[in-house]
């Protein structure tokens, strides 16, 4: 098949790619961006696409079937298809910032919250068990002070006493021997 009158068969490489571009450049390129949203993806499927078409110069020359507009633009939709199921098959890329522009928080490291709970648990073994019987209450099983008092068996300000002694004494435990108590 003759593309507008001329063989592709004829045309050296960069002939054919020239050609191509010149007659059916701007259709292609509008078809890919409305696929990919993207200006700059889809000249990059453009440019795939004719490089597809330069390696492919005899099927199109054979192909009395359909057009070779068709036929690029089938190429540009399988080309956008397939980097669009490459991009969700893999993680997501980082980029990384731009000068002046500031660096986002990073999360914090799961490993270092097991390990500050394991430096808690540690401490609550140097409390006495009527300290660590309070904090356990309150803190960890998220009672009120009424409902600790009471599955504890002791009054409300014993539990709100005991509670600010068992802090001060694990911020104690906490910050090391010959180390002053933050309050």
């Amino acid at each position: 098949m003759a593309i507008g009158g001329w063989r592709p068969k004829k045309a050296k490489g960069e002939d054919l790619v020239r050609h191509l571009y010149a007659e059916h450049g701007r259709s292609l390129l509008a078809y890919a961006t409305r696929l990919t949203g993207d200006r700059a993806a889809a000249e990059d499927v453009v440019q795939e696409t004719l490089v597809r078409a330069w390696k492919h110069a005899e099927d199109l020359e054979n192909d009395a079937k359909g057009s070779v507009r068709g036929w690029l633009l089938t190429v540009a939709r399988n080309i956008i298809t397939d980097r669009a199921r490459a991009r969700a098959a893999r993680p997501p890329e980082v980029a990384e910032p731009a000068e002046g522009v500031p660096t986002p928080a990073v999360e914090r490291d799961h490993a270092q919250s097991v390990v500050d709970s394991m430096a808690v648990l540690g401490a609550m073994d140097g409390l006495s068990t009527e300290h660590r019987e309070v904090l356990v209450e309150i803190y960890y099983r998220g009672r009120t002070v009424a409902e600790a008092a009471k599955s504890l068996g002791v009054a409300p300000g014993t539990v709100k006493s005991r509670s600010y002694y068992a802090l001060r004494a694990l911020r104690a435990v906490m910050s090391g021997p010959g180390k002053e108590v933050a309050r």
